[in-house]
């Protein structure tokens, strides 16, 4: 693939090998979409969700496309009490990135990231890569050391 986006250049800079996909004009809307425009295992397709607390402290999660994030689970996972989703105007102020294009990769800061233990299943998960339209395989332990993140169990 020609053409580069943000995250691509950061894990090329980290040297982290990825393999990076592009759904550009597939009419591929939700998560599910995507994993089939891209025949991949729809539990190996993650998606990047971003969460406030009451104290104003956003987090990071990301599940797979097909699961659904427990809040409860969540919250517990990075020790508050409840959390809730941001607001879809909120989102590109928070962390530079638009709805269905959100990479926990090259956020505007570094926000505690958890990664639902399902991905355990897997060598490699897929994620966006920070644009519409493109997505990037990486080794699962190679991105926790990048986002410095946990694994936990975060769905439903």
């Amino acid at each position: 693939m020609d053409y580069k986006t943000n995250v691509m250049r950061i894990l090329d800079k980290m040297n982290i090998g990825y393999q990076s996909y592009s759904y550009k004009n597939s009419g591929a809307i939700s998560g599910v979409d995507v994993a089939e425009v891209l025949n991949q295992n729809e539990n190996q397709v993650f998606k990047t969700l971003v969460t406030v607390s009451k104290s104003k402290t956003y987090y990071v999660f990301m599940v797979p496309v097909s699961g659904e994030l427990d809040l409860k689970k969540a919250a517990t996972s990075v020790g508050e009490k409840s959390i809730e989703m941001v607001k879809l105007k909120e989102l590109l102020p928070i962390t530079g990135y638009v709805h269905g294009g959100c990479s926990p990769i090259g956020m505007k800061k570094k926000y505690i990231t958890v990664v639902d233990i399902s991905a355990e299943n897997f060598d490699t998960i897929i994620f966006s890569a920070g644009k519409i339209g493109y997505q990037v395989e990486v080794k699962v332990q190679e991105l926790l050391d990048v986002i410095d993140g946990k694994l936990y169990d975060i769905i439903k």
